[in-house]
Formats: C-alpha cells, structure tokens, sequence
C-alpha cells in the first residue's frame, strides 16, 4: 500500500524503498482512476507568455453588405446560379443527379480565394508585412478538404513556410468566437505571436 498526495492505492510491485523514484506510467493512472498530470519544464512556461494584453489589430472583410439590404444580397448570391455556371454543371439542374461533390469542389477553390480578400484588407489595415505572420488560424463551414484551405490560403497570401496553421471546421455560427478565442490563447502564451484569423 502506497499514499500518494490524497489518495491511496495498492499498486504491485511498488515497495517502500522505490516511491523517491517512482513515476506513474499511463497504466498505473487508469489503474488508480486520476488523470495523467501534464510535465512543464522549469522556464519553458515563463519564457513563452507575452507581456501585456492580446489585442486585434486590424480587421477585414471581403463582403459586407448592410444589414438592410442583406437578405436581397443572401439570396441572389447563394440562390441565383448564372448560365456559364450552369451550363458547366449541369447536374445543379437535375434532381436525381448528384450534385455535392460539384459543389463541394466550387466551394474548396472559393473559400480560400474569399479569405484572401478579408486577409489582405486586415493585413494592409495592419501595416506589416504578411511574412511577420506567426500563426494563421482558418474557420470554415464550406466543406472539409484536404489539404485545408489554410494551406492554399498561406500560399495565396506569402505566408512563411513556418508559419503555424490551425483549421477549424464547421462549427457554423460559433466559428467566429471560438477562432477569436484560439487566437487570444495563441497571442497570450506565445511571446511575440502575429495571428491571422480568417
């Protein structure tokens, strides 16, 4: 029988002389029902956070339309198709025809083509360089793909090749706040940290 902090197990083959040593395995954690804890090393925690507050620095978007004339805007943009595209696609027309791998492929080439737009805005609103660019998180409800749209995005963009992506998909109208969210963590624990969120 060993005591450890608040808790006491039985665990075989552990004796007196080896508790200054022991370090639990994953198994000996499941065996006594705690969560594994999580080993920071010294200075590692201290070096990264930046000093100050996270804050937004510039924000852009790539189709705002006004609250009054949004449910006209909403309608001809996602309801009306034109002939060229129709004519490519023709199976939009017909029912029994399967259609979401065709759409789903216009909506993979769009969406980052669209997010470029906003981020170029912001970017510019910024006054820096995209290569100053630390991390690029990407939220989207358009479809999964791989690889994501972060990847064509970074590209269309100039991003440095180290730049670190995160993708975040559908989480539909709580995407904004939740990439929001990931991006204050990000700036608050990582020490000079630029984050693009689209």
């Amino acid at each position: 029988m060993v005591t450890l902090s608040s808790f006491t197990v039985n665990i075989p083959g552990l004796t007196n002389s080896a508790i200054a040593s022991w370090q639990p395995t994953v198994d000996d954690h499941i065996a006594m029902g705690t969560s594994r804890p999580v080993t920071v090393p010294e200075g590692v925690r201290r070096g990264q956070p930046a000093n100050g507050t996270s804050a937004v620095q510039a924000l852009g978007t790539a189709n705002c339309v006004r609250q009054d004339e949004y449910a006209d805007w909403y309608f001809r943009r996602y309801f009306h198709h034109k002939e060229e595209t129709i004519a490519a696609h023709p199976e939009f027309l017909g029912r029994a025809l399967p259609s979401l791998r065709t759409r789903l492929g216009i909506t993979t080439a769009a969406v980052p083509e669209l997010a470029a737009a906003a981020a170029r805005k912001a970017i510019a609103e910024w006054g820096r360089s995209a290569a100053d660019i630390t991390h690029l998180v990407v939220s989207t409800s358009s479809g999964v793909s791989s690889p994501g749209a972060d990847v064509r995005l970074a590209a269309l963009l100039g991003l440095h090749s180290s730049v670190q992506r995160t993708m975040l998909y559908l989480h539909d109208c709580s995407a904004g706040s939740v990439a929001l969210r990931l991006a204050k963590d990000i700036a608050k624990n990582n020490l000079s940290a630029r984050v693009l969120v689209v």
